[in-house]
């Protein structure tokens, strides 16, 4: 991987979905439970879970536009 797209990852607006994930896993979590702990618990296992089905899109995309 060259040095120029390792710098372009760091610097993409791609960053700005990390507040949003963690935004949508709380309310996510607190929809669901009452209390903080299983709050807490519910919004990691929402969060891991919507961080990998970004991550394949992100992938997919990456990989299709690396076939142009």
């Amino acid at each position: 991987m060259s040095i120029l797209l390792m710098a372009s990852i760091w610097d993409a607006q791609i960053w700005y979905a990390l507040p949003l994930l963690v935004a949508t896993s709380l309310v996510y979590g607190a929809t669901r439970h009452e209390h903080l702990k299983e709050i807490v618990n519910q919004s990691l296992r929402a969060g891991l879970w919507l961080l990998a089905f970004l991550g394949v899109i992100f992938a997919v995309v990456w990989w299709a536009g690396t076939r142009v």
